[in-house]
Order: C-alpha cells, then structure tokens, then sequence
C-alpha cells in the first residue's frame, strides 16, 4: 500500500511551502487554507460547504472562522432571507496573503508536476478525478449502510 502513502509527501511539500506564509501572516495552516478556499471557489463561501468539500471537521472550520474574522481578513454575512444562511466573504485585507499564497501555489504546480508534459498532466488530473469519485462513492455507500444498520 505505499502507493497511497505518497500523498502525504506531496501534501507535506505543500504545507512546507505554505507555512512561510502562515509565519509571515500569523497564520494556521487551517485560517491559510481557508482563505486560499474562499479565494479559489467562492462559490462555497459558508461554514458548512467549507466542511463538506474540504473534508474539514466543523469545530476546525469554526475556530479558524473566528480567528480570521477576528483579525478582520473575512466577514460573515447573515441572509436576511435565511437567518441559519451566513456567507463568508474575504476583506481587503486578505488580499496581500491571498496573493502569496496564489503565488506559492504556482510554485508548487511547477515544482510537482516538473517534467510532465501537457498530456501527461491532464491525464494525471482525469485519473486523480476518478479515483476521488470511487473514494467518494465508497463513503457514501459506507455511510447509507451504516444508517440502515442502525435503523433496524
């Protein structure tokens, strides 16, 4: 199984690469990922999307919300439809670490996929999609088998 182990390397040359940002800012590497979240899909800009795509604990998202908009790099926004719906927007003082951050994460795709040629990455992509898709699919199946169990 070391196959599967190896995405730890590349997940720990990303944090390495990120936590200079985090020193320089007074970041977690959770509050940074957040922010590099909000910025890279703002279509998921609650709490709870945050949980769900990023496969986040709550009380880690919750904690690292409070901090950020302590520190006034993002503010949440209550619906006046749906008092339960808040959306979390960056301020502009997010904008100078969002900026590094875009910057380090062009580094880091340069830096790990050195070497590949333009087929070869889409190919890699498409093959990482559908393994996520499989891993996904288990999950959910898991989790609708457990349900039943208990409800019998």
């Amino acid at each position: 199984m070391y196959f599967w182990d190896q995405h730890k390397t590349i997940t720990n040359y990303y944090e390495l690469l990120s936590s200079g940002i985090c020193d320089r800012y007074g970041l977690t590497q959770m509050e940074y990922d957040i922010l590099m979240f909000l910025h890279n899909n703002p279509q998921f800009n609650t709490a709870a999307e945050i949980v769900k795509v990023r496969k986040s604990t709550k009380s880690h998202v919750s904690t690292s919300l409070k901090s950020l908009e302590n520190n006034g790099l993002i503010r949440r926004i209550q619906s006046e439809d749906n008092k339960k719906h808040i959306e979390i927007v960056l301020l502009d003082k997010a904008e100078i670490i969002v900026e590094a951050g875009l910057n380090m994460q062009k580094q880091f795709a340069q830096n790990v996929l050195n070497g590949l040629t333009e087929e070869e990455i889409h190919m890699c992509i498409s093959v990482f999609n559908k393994i996520c898709s499989n891993a996904e699919k288990c999950l959910k199946e898991h989790k609708e088998n457990t349900n039943e169990r208990e409800h019998v």
